[in-house]
């Protein structure tokens, strides 16, 4: 039960919110031009960042596919078109991994 997020997510109202309902947030730092980040809140943004970027990657990824743009009229046909991008990118992550000679676990 936790929310990673970055520093445009920043809102009292919500956190209390969220941590009344149970949830643990984990919300980067910003700094400012007069008071930079510490080496700490430098230290918890990246250590924030990282599950976060492993999925935006995987976003990213899918947006140069074209993302969620779609030319088809009918629930089943975009279903059907998403899951072609999404089979796409999973075969172009296979082969990469494939290529770098990443072993499975």
């Amino acid at each position: 039960r936790d929310v990673y997020a970055d520093k445009g997510y920043l809102n009292g109202k919500r956190e209390a919110r969220l941590t009344g309902e149970g949830w643990r947030m984990h919300i980067q730092r910003k700094g400012s031009k007069e008071k930079p980040l510490s080496e700490a809140q430098e230290r918890r943004n990246r250590r924030i960042a990282k599950p976060r970027a492993r999925v935006e990657h995987v976003f990213a990824g899918l947006a140069q596919l074209g993302g969620k743009m779609l030319r088809s009229i009918g629930l089943a046909r975009a279903t059907l078109h998403l899951n072609w991008k999404v089979a796409a990118y999973n075969l172009r992550r296979l082969s990469y991994l494939k290529q770098a000679n990443v072993e499975a676990f």
